[in-house]
């Protein structure tokens, strides 16, 4: 009757993964009914712990990499939160410099600083100025201006 517990958690495992659309808990189902048939067949708990884990890591290592791949080329990668911005335009509220400033983007005031670029001086970029975000760094956009030339 241990195979039960095994078939239980691997229906668990199974609600996990619609909720979290991770498919290393899907690996993890695998390992689970991989144990589930060695208690059918017998075989003492600690084989049946120790087989979960090794077809549970052979799975995420081997199969996962391939699922991927084909989950990818069916839905293109979503770029969400912080990643999203990058490559987004922003207006500069506070004047931006290496140092720092503010911008908005998306609606939302960002702390930002201008990439550091090796031009003599610092520039400063002025209220109104339209910038292009190149990365997020924590929680600051590190920005461009749309235009070559840089205000000083």
């Amino acid at each position: 009757m241990d195979w039960m517990w095994w078939l239980g958690g691997a229906i668990a495992l199974g609600i996990v993964e619609i909720i979290v659309l991770d498919v290393v808990v899907l690996m993890l189902i695998g390992g689970s009914l991989a144990a589930a048939l060695a208690a059918a067949l017998g075989a003492p708990v600690w084989v049946q712990v120790v087989v979960f884990c090794v077809v549970s890591v052979l799975l995420v290592v081997t199969l996962r990499p391939w699922v991927l791949r084909q989950l990818r080329k069916r839905v293109p990668l979503t770029e969400t939160n912080a990643a999203a911005q990058v490559g987004r335009t922003a207006v500069v509220v506070a004047e931006v410099s290496e140092a720092g400033g503010r911008v908005k983007l998306t609606g939302e005031v960002w702390t930002a600083r201008l990439e550091e670029d090796g031009l003599p001086g610092s520039p400063v970029l002025p209220v109104g100025t339209e910038v292009r975000v190149l990365r997020i760094d924590g929680a600051t956009a590190v920005v461009v201006p749309l235009r070559a030339d840089h205000t000083t």
